[in-house]
């Protein structure tokens, strides 16, 4: 791909951020920083009663303390610059910022469906093969699945934009996102990029589509052995510890469906957009909530930090 002469080389990128919603950014920007601070402080909170608790040193919890560092890394690529784009409608990015933000983005973004399934698989061992599960879910397993989620998304998503790095931009610089997102990034190179596009096309099928079966298929070997257990209240107890996981991953997956293979994608753009905003702000501020108020553990552990600290101050 060679870089057109006489034309200057693109050096930063304009992020138009949400022009629709120009009028209302102020109300946005007070309530999109609210929600992020609310996403630190509850993911964070989670990351730190799973360390200092020893009951809750558990495959389960491993994947949980994972998926809270994700979202906050998650978020944190985005928000920020998102927040710019309300107080001055438009800002500017770095070249190499730019691909810099979409790469992490992305990488987070995968990992994160990725821990999704290994917690779907990790609960179909839990109920489906209860007496196996501690030798085939041990912590070095959870380990070594964990390391393989992150080695996967970094793998996938540098492959792709190592290739946008050597595409040459030369003419339009203003990107029609809140963020460095590879599709309107794509539309500004001033070279042929349907190779790209394809790969793009299959990594998106490899990664959401996917895991999305294997996590439907693990739940139902789920369901189907919690149908056969005889009591009404053991049946329960086996489905409220998939619930909050059940949730998060009809949130996040519904999301995507929404915004990517759903017919008409194009028709309705500034509901998509509003879709993408959500499920990078919404999305991990609800992870805490969804995880822990009804969770029993969480609450033990928490009430133990509270009695500790009573005691280490009287």
């Amino acid at each position: 791909m060679m870089e057109p002469r006489n034309m200057s080389r693109v050096t930063e990128f304009i992020l138009l951020g949400i022009p629709f919603l120009y009028d209302l950014h102020q109300i946005f920007f007070v309530v999109g920083l609210f929600m992020y601070i609310v996403t630190i402080l509850g993911n964070g909170f989670i990351l730190i009663i799973i360390a200092i608790e020893p009951r809750l040193q558990t495959p389960m919890y491993i994947f949980l303390s994972n998926l809270a560092f994700l979202e906050i890394c998650y978020t944190s690529t985005v928000v920020p610059k998102l927040l710019q784009t309300f107080i001055q409608n438009k800002t500017t990015i770095c070249f190499h910022c730019c691909l810099i933000q979409g790469f992490f983005h992305f990488c987070f973004g995968s990992t994160e469906l990725f821990i999704l399934t290994a917690m779907a698989f990790d609960r179909y061992l839990a109920i489906c093969k209860p007496l196996q599960y501690p030798i085939m879910m041990s912590k070095h397993v959870c380990l070594q699945m964990t390391l393989a989620t992150w080695y996967a998304s970094f793998v996938i998503i540098f492959f792709h934009y190592f290739m946008v790095w050597r595409l040459p931009f030369c003419g339009s610089n203003v990107v029609d996102s809140f963020f460095c997102d590879i599709g309107p990034l794509l539309r500004l190179a001033c070279t042929d990029t349907h190779l790209i596009e394809s790969l793009r096309l299959l990594a998106a099928i490899a990664i959401v589509i996917m895991t999305l079966l294997l996590i439907v298929l693990s739940y139902v070997f789920i369901i189907a052995t919690i149908l056969h257990i005889p009591s009404a209240v053991g049946r329960k107890k086996a489905f409220s510890t998939c619930t909050s996981h059940l949730l998060m991953v009809s949130i996040l997956y519904g999301a995507l469906l929404f915004m990517y293979v759903r017919p008409n994608v194009h028709s309705s753009y500034h509901l998509t957009k509003t879709v993408a905003v959500l499920n990078t702000t919404l999305t991990p501020m609800l992870n805490p909530f969804i995880y822990t108020i009804r969770n029993a553990d969480v609450k033990k552990a928490v009430q133990n930090v509270i009695h500790k600290r009573k005691g280490t101050l009287n």
